[in-house]
């Protein structure tokens, strides 16, 4: 993001958790499990690729548990690019240029 010269705020999440209330409206009408990191431990211990939470339980759980956030989220008005995705950076760098 740096070196395609995206000006952001940056926020870090083990220092400034996301409450429940923020993560949700964060995600909207999207599907939660989008937003579950398949890395983290507490996701593999607890088998959520075959058995995901609720969302009100995924909320819970990411408010208290941040690195099950995937990361990084880069949020622009509506859109939100989950996960380190260079296509969809660029992609928003040419948009943001063209204006």
């Amino acid at each position: 993001m740096l070196t395609l010269k995206l000006n952001f705020d940056s926020r870090d999440l083990d220092k400034q958790l996301l409450s429940e209330s923020e993560l949700d409206e964060l995600i909207g009408v999207r599907d939660y499990k989008d937003f579950l990191n398949p890395r983290n431990e507490l996701y593999r211990e607890r088998g959520m690729s075959e058995k995901p939470p609720s969302r009100a339980e995924a909320l819970k759980l990411m408010s208290r548990t941040p690195n099950l956030i995937r990361r990084p989220l880069l949020v622009h008005g509506p859109q939100i690019i989950i996960g380190f995705d260079e296509n969809a950076y660029r992609q928003l760098a040419k948009t943001l240029k063209a204006r």
